[in-house]
């Protein structure tokens, strides 16, 4: 799987897919093809923030990444933005700058509907909020299972999750079915462990592979040998954190080193003129990752679409793969106890 190859793609308009052994077209909109013949995009546009950061904002930075030449969106019904982003998304649509079929867009099942008759009331409920007719893709946000209501996340009084036991395997067929109704194109899992994500694919009867699987990658974690398993699954490898910068305290290490401070990236950086963030995103490009960049800066957003606008050598991208330190940002100590908490694996 290599990003260096790529030329329209079917019925997509501006969209570029990728062919081995065919020269580059265009430098926006590029895509991978996906296990169930669907189209994603290769850079991808991320919307989550704190919850101290307005919801408005998240709708005003998807404007102006569409704007800027992304068409791939990432969300989550646990983003509690979803009206907001999908308000910009139609917008954009509605102003003639893009159609429909031009966005590719990302939700995501919490961790409280995995018991199978509530995975497409999820579905729905960010539907609606969307104000579209189907998601492009559909993932288990986290294979830990909680106790189902409106909670987010739901605790006792002493601050312990309150989890729920639910069979996978039978969550996934609920997945299954929200693809058989027309309501997401294709299927995936997020933050799932080689376990997990094999649990899946041995599953008896398995309609359809999970297309993708979402986990936090960048340079201190880059997920080689997990990375090289879904390759051999035909499974895309989608990163988030990918400039591991996500500082929240509810979620994150703080005392955690800061990537885009690191000084062999910054050299990098100066070498190509370019920004450690750009340094990083194109890393994981010309590694065959699926990269999402966050940012609700109008500068940095109109930056981070220049990934496709220069390649790294080999040796520098040698040098990149020796600053891994398996250093996880999110950790979601919460779900630790679960037997389904998936960072207890080696990957």
């Amino acid at each position: 799987m290599n990003f260096s190859y790529l030329v329209p793609c079917e019925g997509r308009r501006n969209r570029i897919c990728l062919v081995r052994g065919v020269t580059t077209m265009n430098s926006k909109h590029r895509c991978v093809k996906l296990n169930d013949g669907h189209f994603m995009p290769v850079l991808g546009f991320g919307t989550y923030a704190p919850a101290e950061v307005p919801k408005s904002k998240a709708g005003e930075a998807t404007k102006l990444a569409i704007d800027a030449g992304f068409r791939h969106i990432d969300c989550a019904y646990f983003y509690q933005n979803e009206e907001e982003v999908g308000q910009a998304i139609r917008s954009k649509i509605a102003d003639g700058t893009v159609k429909r079929e031009d966005i590719f867009y990302t939700s995501k099942l919490w961790s409280t509907f995995h018991q199978p008759q509530l995975v497409q009331s999820c579905l729905e409920r960010s539907l609606k909020k969307l104000q579209l007719d189907y998601v492009d893709l559909y993932l288990i946000h986290f294979p830990v299972s909680m106790k189902p209501g409106e909670e987010l996340i739901p605790t006792d009084e002493h601050g312990k999750l309150i989890a729920d036991t639910v069979d996978l395997l039978a969550t996934w067929e609920a997945m299954e079915k929200c693809k058989d109704a027309g309501l997401a194109k294709s299927i995936g899992v997020s933050n799932f462990n080689r376990r997990q994500l094999e649990m899946i694919l041995n599953k008896p009867g398995l309609k359809y592979k999970p297309v993708c699987n979402q986990v936090e990658c960048h340079p201190y974690l880059n997920q080689s040998k997990l990375l090289n398993f879904c390759k051999s699954e035909d499974v895309v490898l989608v990163a988030y954190s990918t400039l591991g910068s996500h500082r929240e305290d509810k979620w994150a290490d703080q005392s955690s080193l800061v990537l885009l401070e690191n000084p062999v990236l910054c050299a990098m950086a100066k070498k190509y003129k370019r920004t450690p963030a750009l340094i990083s995103l194109r890393y994981q490009l010309q590694r065959g990752v699926v990269a999402l960049a966050k940012s609700f800066n109008e500068k940095r957003i109109k930056e981070n679409i220049q990934a496709f606008e220069f390649q790294l050598t080999s040796e520098d991208m040698k040098v990149l793969d020796g600053l891994n330190k398996n250093v996880r940002y999110i950790t979601l100590d919460i779900g630790a106890a679960h037997p389904n908490y998936p960072f207890s694996d080696d990957y």
